[in-house]
């Protein structure tokens, strides 16, 4: 029998009560303030409730916002067109690159829900939220779990893309990565209810480490971790009651050999030439990857200067035995099309010892416009992508740094060094919904190194009845996903928006 509250009871006729909505986000902008507030100084001495008196606390903030509260999508009568919303978040990227960014999206209704973070943070800032505040990715889509490499040469699953991550409402991050599942699970040929499923796995993943976390001390839950290597995960995966199949292992296990398989070298062999005088340079390959004017290259090379000093001393001096080779400017991702990035090779102990390091624009997170003015500690938008991703992610890039170039504000990390992506568009079946719990639990992990865990496993509860409420508002969402698609390929077909293939340009 799924446990309800008596206030649960009474919202579940009015639901679409706009007033508790209200009431229960200006509570969670109050407690947004009050973190950043209070996460300095350090107080070394304060009064701590208890991790059950904390769940008690966080059952108490379905008053705010039933759970059942969070099933509703209905697009509000002043809805801001998906389409202008999408145009205006071109603002400030380079113009010869927008075509293909919005070619990229108009290409399925997934690939518009990845590149439109800016419409769904609109749509979620209307949504009901229990109040607690974390550090959210802002962008926690299931294509943007993955495979990466640690400093010590293993091979993790975890969050991979932080360009939105901000603090805010955990539900915002839950919602963005169900909404995903089910978009993902039409174009895999999901039916609705394998949808469900899917959706229904994700949540439990998400309940299941919340809840095993939320009387775990906080050391331990900051040292915990994910392998790629399923087989060294399985006393945590036994613990919360999954079985595995040996159809998704040997899955895992394939996208494992590709991640070893890409490094530096493979990279260096894929896409730069040693030239006749001997030195490396980047081979073009538009509109990928194309070369930069002397201009540009040196803006970027000088400013690796001030991106070294904000590594941690150790690496620093590590980073001084390399050398830069070359530099480019290299198209990445879907939302990220049209923001400048560069790729820059560098060399170390020789020809064999190279280094790739991305250097990519950071820009205001797409939740902004919706949380607090607030000033943050962060005044570097560069640093707050390192920041938040050294809070979210287990084990982090030790080459995580930022920097600036002419007033605009990128972050640096290492480029494709031990990372793969799980092919989501061909899982099916279990495999997909295993994926999809395998996210939902990363992201508890991660919100519970910055966020009170208890507290949200308090409010969730240990039934089904948030899970199912997220479940019927990934669908509604993922209607909504389709019908903004529809409007911008009808952008484009009118002349509207311009868009253009990868070959096209």
């Amino acid at each position: 029998m799924a446990e309800k509250s008596s206030a649960e009871s009474t919202a579940a006729t009015e639901i679409t009560d706009q007033t508790a909505d209200s009431n229960a986000l200006l509570q969670g902008m109050k407690e947004f303030r009050e973190f950043w507030q209070t996460t300095a100084p350090f107080c070394p001495v304060r009064a701590l409730d208890s991790w059950q008196t904390r769940y008690e606390q966080g059952q108490a903030l379905r008053d705010k916002a039933s759970r059942q509260s969070h099933s509703v999508w209905k697009p509000a009568p002043d809805r801001a067109d998906p389409v202008a919303t999408v145009l205006a978040s071109n603002a400030g990227r380079e113009e010869n690159f927008i075509p293909i960014r919005m070619g990229r999206m108009a290409q399925s209704p997934f690939a518009f829900l990845r590149g439109a973070c800016a419409v769904m943070a609109g749509d979620l800032a209307r949504t009901p939220i229990s109040g607690k505040q974390v550090v959210i990715d802002g962008d926690a889509h299931i294509n943007n779990f993955g495979l990466y490499g640690t400093p010590q040469r293993d091979v993790v699953i975890d969050i991979n893309d932080f360009d939105e991550a901000t603090v805010g409402p955990w539900e915002w991050d839950l919602k963005r990565l169900v909404a995903s599942v089910n978009v993902a699970g039409r174009e895999n040929g999901r039916d609705a209810d394998e949808r469900q499923a899917a959706v229904m796995r994700c949540v439990r993943g998400y309940v299941a480490i919340a809840r095993r976390l939320m009387n775990v001390g906080i050391l331990e839950t900051w040292s915990l971790f994910a392998y790629a290597d399923l087989d060294r995960n399985e006393a945590t995966i036994k613990a919360v009651g999954v079985h595995v199949d040996n159809k998704f292992r040997a899955i895992v296990k394939k996208v494992l050999t590709k991640a070893r398989r890409t490094h530096n070298h493979t990279l260096l062999e894929k896409v730069a030439r040693r030239q006749a005088d001997g030195a490396w340079r980047f081979v073009e390959d538009p509109p990928i990857l194309t070369r930069i004017d002397q201009d540009t290259r040196k803006k970027v090379i000088a400013s690796l200067i001030d991106y070294a000093e904000t590594l941690p001393p150790e690496y620093r001096i590590m980073l001084h035995r390399y050398s830069v080779a070359d530099v480019c400017h290299r198209v990445v991702g879907v939302g990220s099309v049209g923001l400048r990035a560069y790729l820059v090779l560098l060399f170390g102990n020789g020809d064999e010892d190279p280094l790739f390091l991305q250097v990519k624009e950071a820009v205001a997170p797409a939740h902004a416009p919706y949380l607090p003015a607030v000033k943050l500690r962060v005044d570097h938008e560069g640093r707050r992508v390192i920041g938040t991703q050294r809070v979210l992610q287990s084990l982090g890039d030790p080459l995580l740094g930022y920097t600036t170039i002419d007033g605009r504000h990128y972050f640096v990390r290492q480029m494709k060094n031990l990372k793969a992506s799980m092919p989501v568009e061909f899982l099916a079946g279990e495999s997909f919904e295993y994926w999809s719990w395998f996210c939902g639990a990363l992201l508890a992990r991660a919100h519970a190194r910055s966020g009170d865990i208890a507290k949200i496993a308090g409010y969730i509860g240990k039934s089904d009845l948030f899970a199912a409420a997220l479940a019927d508002f990934a669908e509604a969402y993922g209607d909504q996903t389709e019908r903004d698609h529809a409007a911008l390929v009808a952008a484009v077909r009118s002349g509207r928006v311009q868009a253009l293939g990868d070959n096209e340009l």
